[in-house]
């Protein structure tokens, strides 16, 4: 396939510039990191490290952008192109198409619609609960941890998907295998990586945490109709935009504008490039319509324990209350929500 016939595939024809650039980095990041694990050069192997984890990082956000197929024309475009980049970013465990369906059901239920119901979990076995507070204080991403080993094993442990085990087991075989192989070959290079995979996950539930102020519903298997579904205002009411930078554009290129939130929920058929310009049509640049970054990094830091069970006590407030609230991180913020864990 050449240039010209991808560029032909593409919804828009800037988005050979943009989409070309953000896989080409993705896949040469991760190429470039994983090969800098093993440098003897410990700043080389920290460069290297904090490269593949966004290069992964990067994958992930292609994911969602093929999700809504923003990349192709055709559907199958963006589903193949999804599906490699889940190997990228160690989502391959269950399918691409989960991933979107749950994702998609976020979007048209207004809500965050889940099969995992974690509060339950670390009321059930408080001695986790407590290991993971423990971790967590280090910013060790321990909940995220937990998501991420029932996605390996989604199979096993979620009913409904027991007729994806045969595929399941074949990645658990192949990418357990080359991880056991690093392992044994060279333990630094494994935990290099490991460590690169938890950056990822913490820039994810980082700049999921704010988005929306609402709990989760345990409704993914089910098929009500959702009681908020269709109700745009209140969908944009309690949606809130959490970008690096309004002045300095290009620094929110480093989670491909995932923060302009609003922006996203208004109209899914924006691609990422085009999501600052469509924020100041809502919005202008009035710095009042979001969450700074620095209150972003306090809620982050003060309520890295807390946040972790009970973020929802209470009274469910306005989306007006919870924006200011947020702006003088004075909230708690949600925690382990990524789009790339279907349950």
């Amino acid at each position: 396939m050449n240039i010209l016939s991808i560029s032909e595939r593409l919804r828009e024809r800037d988005g050979l510039y943009y989409y070309a650039g953000a896989v080409f980095y993705a896949i040469a990041g991760y190429v470039a990191g994983l090969a800098g694990l093993f440098a003897d050069s410990v700043l080389v192997n920290i460069g290297a490290t904090l490269l593949l984890a966004h290069a992964m990082t990067i994958a992930a956000y292609l994911i969602h952008e093929c999700g809504h197929n923003l990349i192709f024309k055709r559907i199958g475009d963006n589903t193949t192109l999804g599906r490699f980049l889940t190997w990228l970013c160690g989502a391959a465990y269950g399918t691409y198409e989960d991933i979107r369906y749950k994702h998609f059901r976020h979007h048209v239920d207004n809500d965050d619609v889940v099969w995992f119901d974690y509060e339950k979990f670390f009321a059930d076995h408080p001695n986790v609960l407590a290991l993971c507070k423990f971790l967590e204080w280090f910013y060790i991403p321990a909940h995220d941890l937990i998501m991420h080993i029932i996605m390996i094993f989604t199979s096993f442990i979620i009913p409904q998907r027991r007729d994806q085990r045969r595929r399941n087991v074949m990645v658990i075989v192949i990418r357990g295998g080359i991880f056991l192989a690093l392992l044994i070959y060279s333990p630094k290079v494994a935990i290099l990586y490991a460590v690169a995979y938890m950056l990822m996950m913490t820039v994810l539930r980082f700049m999921d945490s704010v988005q929306h102020d609402y709990p989760y519903s345990l409704t993914l298997f089910e098929f009500d109709k959702p009681e908020r579904k269709g109700n745009f205002e209140w969908e944009q009411e309690h949606t809130f935009s959490n970008p690096q930078s309004l002045g300095l554009e290009v620094a929110n290129w480093l989670t491909l504008n995932f923060g302009f939130h609003n922006a996203h929920h208004a109209d899914m058929t924006v691609p990422w490039y085009r999501l600052p310009a469509r924020h100041r049509e809502l919005f202008g640049d009035d710095p009042a319509t979001v969450i700074p970054l620095s209150a972003q990094l306090k809620i982050f830091h003060k309520q890295r324990v807390r946040r972790i069970v009970g973020n929802h006590e209470g009274p469910e407030p306005s989306g007006k209350e919870f924006l200011l609230a947020a702006q003088r991180a004075e909230v708690y913020g949600g925690n382990a929500a990524s789009f790339l864990t279907s349950f």
